[in-house]
């Protein structure tokens, strides 16, 4: 049985969400290192260094792994460079980089010009792994393109090979999800009222203003419906949710971060509607999740969506209002059926033979 090696520098959210489902479904002896879910820039900086000190207190033959897997918020370089000096590394294991995200693509409100060191970071770190898995085509494409503007800086040295290489070896790996407890949970009735359901983080980078102006829309024309708030908040959280408790008080049956994920899930599964309208998403777990639980989409035709689902479910760039009081006076939903068909590809018991394949062959 191969000994797959796990580096986790931000152990919290999707990141932890997508480890505990890998060593639920592929089939290894696994050894996880992690830190908790904060100080990114930090991790970016130190981790590698960190994970070589707690490796350094193994013994010799506890620390010969076939295989690496680590993520975007660690130096990958640096790392490879001191596990070398470890009695006992193995010098032939495959080391593995996951991009949940890459800072070329990431949003960025304020100007910081430190971002080009953690963009060098994630460069290096794709430059040193054996193998590169993406989220998605879009965060893939993306982060080639970054890396390119990148080396357009130095003019006076061409590195042609470069992009091409990291290409080569980057294939795009959806993160599996486990959908068994949404399946418990989905109701097959028709919901009375059409019930909106928003289940992001209240940043900017989602742009939430849009989704409560198309809302304020409805309320204009004496539309129906009723809304969930799903998704954590932040210290700076757009205005527009204090704002929302009043604006929406007839029509809002949930406001706030649900306190466990079986409590999220129950009201998914009182939803008709999931709406997203993001400026960024690398990926987009939540939407699948409140598709599987009965919800039709309707998500900006941009980022990784078109990826994920077919255009029926994707609106044009300011079209949102229309598409939005179409769905709802239709009271659209997904049967079981549809439901299950749209987001099968993204679970765990499809996926995995992908990631045996990627971690161990």
């Amino acid at each position: 049985m191969s000994r797959i090696l796990i580096l986790e520098p931000y152990f919290g959210g999707s990141h932890k969400n997508f480890i505990v489902g890998l060593m639920a479904n592929v089939n290894a002896e696994y050894s996880l290192l992690t830190l908790p879910a904060r100080q990114w820039k930090t991790r970016m900086q130190l981790s590698a260094q960190w994970f070589i000190q707690e490796l350094g207190r193994q013994t010799p033959q506890h620390r010969h792994f076939d295989t690496v897997l680590c993520s975007t918020f660690m130096d990958l370089a640096v790392f490879r460079a001191l596990a070398g000096q470890l009695p006992g590394w193995n010098p032939q294991a495959k080391i593995c980089l996951y991009l949940h995200e890459n800072q070329f693509a990431y949003p960025n409100r304020k100007k910081d010009s430190s971002l080009y060191q953690f963009r060098s970071i994630n460069f290096n770190s794709a430059l040193s792994a054996d193998r590169l898995a993406f989220n998605s085509e879009f965060n893939r494409s993306s982060f080639l393109e970054g890396c390119e503007n990148y080396l357009n800086y130095c003019s006076d040295m061409k590195m042609n090979t470069l992009i091409p290489t990291l290409r080569q070896k980057s294939i795009v790996l959806f993160p599996g999800i486990e959908f068994d407890s949404i399946d418990k949970v989905r109701s097959p009735q028709k919901k009375p009222v059409p019930t909106i359901v928003w289940n992001h983080r209240w940043e900017h980078d989602k742009n939430p203003e849009e989704f409560f102006a198309a809302l304020q829309g409805l309320k204009e024309k004496n539309i129906h419906f009723q809304l969930i708030i799903l998704g954590q908040s932040f210290h700076g959280s757009p205005d527009c949710f204090n704002q929302a408790p009043q604006i929406f008080t007839k029509e809002l049956i949930h406001f706030g971060f649900a306190d466990s994920y079986q409590a999220y899930i129950d009201q998914l599964a009182r939803g008709s509607l999931v709406i997203s309208t993001s400026q960024h998403e690398f990926y987009g777990i939540s939407i699948l999740e409140a598709v599987r639980a009965g919800c039709w989409p309707l998500l900006p035709q941009r980022l990784s969506y078109p990826e994920l689902f077919p255009p029926a479910y994707l609106y044009e760039n300011g079209d949102l209002r229309a598409q939005l009081e179409k769905a709802v006076l239709d009271n659209r939903h997904l049967h079981a059926d549809a439901a299950v068909e749209l987001t099968q590809p993204y679970s765990w018991d499809v996926l995995k033979k992908s990631y045996e394949d990627w971690l161990v062959s």
